[in-house]
């Protein structure tokens, strides 16, 4: 028989594992709990299993618990599990935040559990077609030794690409995602305002950046950050930086703060580059 698991909050990330652990045979659905028995047979039917349960009470006790819910509700749900009353020595309990660590998981940890954090590192947006790819998904996972061992076998069989994670900088590892996803698109958004600026129509500034962009992130990916870089910084060209900083700050003060920051972080990483081609 294999191991029990429970969802609280099984949105489209609870969804998925739990269709996945399900066609795998690595779990065997147990209760369901929503805001509404509505929505969690919505999600058993997706699934494939699992009971909708009426509130609290009506779970029963599992091997493993998922708290899904969305990551202010977290410490709230760990605290109102432990005092159903159904976590036991030896259950194992994880959420699936990236800005939360383990720790947030105290209140069961204090009845005997063992807790961790499994982190996804993907968008969950249309799950059907998310559960059909999740293979190769890297996942950031910390917490008490025996979670960690049984979630990564979990985790393992349904294809996931695990890593360890310091549970002291977990909101400083959740930046990344925003720094490499959300800033791209912002710093994005400020070139097609600069070409804007130059007369270049928005439509047609996106067209003429998707080489650039999409080159230089193959090449940060063939080749890592450091040998990337191209550029006038790269270059040591700095009179070229003066003068577009001048230019840019002519147009729009605040565009030209980032570009001076930026360019700061830049030269560390032209240092970088140009102390490691000395070594080759």
């Amino acid at each position: 028989m294999a191991p029990t698991l429970n969802i609280i909050g099984c949105g489209n990330v609870g969804k998925v594992l739990a269709r996945l652990w399900c066609e795998s045979g690595t779990y065997h659905i147990q209760d369901i709990l929503n805001r509404s028995q509505e929505s969690a047979a919505l999600a058993a039917d997706f699934i494939g299993a699992g009971r909708p349960a009426r509130d609290w009470a009506d779970l029963r006790p599992a091997d493993v618990f998922l708290i899904g819910t969305p990551d202010d509700q977290v410490e709230a749900a760990s605290a109102q599990l432990a005092q159903s009353g159904i976590v036991l020595a030896g259950t194992t309990v994880f959420h699936c935040s990236g800005a939360l660590p383990s720790g947030a998981l105290g209140a069961v940890k204090a009845f005997g559990a063992s807790a961790a954090s499994v982190h996804p590192i993907r968008s969950f947006a249309g799950p059907a077609e998310v559960a059909a790819s999740f293979a190769g998904t890297w996942c950031g996972i910390e917490g008490d030794a025996v979670a960690v061992e049984r979630l990564s076998l979990a985790f393992s069989a349904i294809g996931a690409r695990l890593v360890r994670i310091n549970p002291e900088y977990k909101s400083v590892y959740h930046s990344a995602a925003v720094f490499s996803s959300n800033y791209l698109v912002t710093l994005l958004d400020v070139a097609v305002e600069a070409y804007a600026k130059a007369g270049v129509p928005r439509d047609e500034a996106l067209k003429l950046m998707e080489p650039l962009v999409r080159g230089t992130v193959d090449n940060v990916f063939r080749l890592g950050t450091t040998d990337a870089l191209t550029g006038p910084i790269a270059r040591g060209d700095l009179a070229t930086v003066l003068r577009q900083y001048r230019s840019v700050s002519a147009w729009d003060r605040r565009v030209a703060s980032l570009y001076k920051r930026l360019g700061k972080f830049t030269a560390v990483i032209a240092a970088r580059k140009r102390k490691s081609s000395k070594r080759t």
